[in-house]
C-alpha cells in the first residue's frame, strides 16, 4: 500500500485524532484491511510527517519490542521503532499532568545520545560505541491510542511504537564508564520494588538493539544523526500507573545513575 493512500491516510488520522481526544480506539487492524509491517511503517511514517509540518523537533528514536518473551508474544522475530519528539520529553521528578496521556506505563531503559552520525549500512559495536557521545538512564513513559492496550504488531507500529513521553537522567555516563551489556536496573515505587531486570534483557545487549535500528534507518533513508536520543528498550517488565492517586517512580541503573519519573 503506498504512503500516500486513502486507506494510510484514514488511519493516521484515526490515530492522531485518538491522540488529540485523548480517546482510545478499537485496535486499528480491526478498521483496515492491510494489516502488513509495511502498511503499519507507513501509517507511523504518515503522521510523522503531519507532526513536522507542525513544527515539532524529531530528537531521536525509540526501540521497542526487544524483550524475547513478548516478541514470541507477538509472533515476530525482530524489535521495531518510533519516533522521538522534543516535546515528548520530560524533565527528571518534573511531575506529568494525568491528562497529557491515555493509559500510560513505565519501563526502564538506558538511553544514548549520539555525538556522531551512523550511516554505514552494516554497522559494528565499534560503530555504535564510538558514535555514542554519552549514555544516561531514561524512563520510557508508554501509551497507546489503542483502546485496553489490545494492540498487535501492526497497531503498535502504526501507533508510534507506542510511544508517549520519556524522561532522562541528568548524569551523562561514557559507554566505557559502565557495563553497557550487564547492569543491573531496579524500578521502585516508594519503599515498593515494582520491577526488576538487566541489560541482557534488551536483546541479550543494548548494543544489539542499536545495530538493529542503526541499520534499519540507513535501509528505510532516515539515518541517525549527531545530537540523536536512542531509547535501546526495556530492562524488566513495564508497570502501569495507577491514574487514582500520584505516583513516583525511582530507577537506578548499576553504573550508571538514577532517574525519576512522577504522575500528579
Amino acid at each position: 500500500m503506498p504512503l500516500e493512500s486513502p486507506e494510510i491516510a484514514a488511519a493516521a488520522e484515526l490515530l492522531h485524532r485518538a491522540a488529540s481526544q485523548h480517546q482510545p480506539i478499537a485496535p486499528l487492524r480491526e478498521q483496515v484491511a492491510d494489516t502488513s509491517v509495511e502498511a503499519a511503517y507507513a501509517i507511523q511514517a504518515h503522521n510523522t510527517a503531519r507532526a513536522l509540518a507542525a513544527g515539532r523537533r524529531l530528537v531521536g528514536r525509540k526501540i521497542g519490542l526487544t524483550s524475547p518473551a513478548v516478541q514470541r508474544q507477538l509472533g515476530v522475530d525482530q524489535p521495531d521503532f518510533g519516533m522521538l519528539f522534543a516535546d515528548m520529553a520530560v524533565g527528571d521528578a518534573e511531575p506529568v499532568a494525568r491528562g497529557r496521556l491515555i493509559q500510560p506505563k513505565v519501563e526502564a531503559e538506558i538511553a544514548f545520545v549520539l555525538g556522531h552520525p551512523l550511516e554505514r549500512e552494516r554497522h559494528t559495536y565499534a560503530d555504535i560505541l564510538r558514535a555514542i557521545d554519552f549514555c544516561v538512564p531514561a524512563v520510557e513513559i508508554v501509551d497507546s491510542r489503542i483502546a485496553d492496550w489490545r494492540i498487535s504488531l501492526f497497531d503498535t507500529i502504526a501507533d508510534n511504537a507506542s510511544s508517549g513521553l520519556f524522561v532522562l537522567g541528568g548524569n551523562p555516563v561514557r559507554p566505557g564508564a559502565f557495563d553497557i551489556g550487564r547492569c543491573a536496573m531496579r524500578m521502585s515505587e516508594g519503599e515498593r520494588v515494582v520491577s526488576e531486570g538487566n541489560a541482557r534483557a534488551c536483546l541479550g545487549n543494548p548494543l544489539n538493539a542499536a545495530v538493529w535500528l542503526a541499520d534499519m534507518l540507513v535501509r528505510v533513508g532516515q539515518p541517525l544523526q549527531a545530537g540523536d536520543i536512542v531509547l535501546t528498550g526495556a530492562l524488566g517488565p513495564m508497570v502501569a500507573v495507577d491514574p487514582q492517586r500520584p505516583q513516583r517512580f525511582l530507577v537506578d541503573i548499576e553504573g550508571l545513575g538514577h532517574v525519576e519519573a512522577c504522575f500528579e
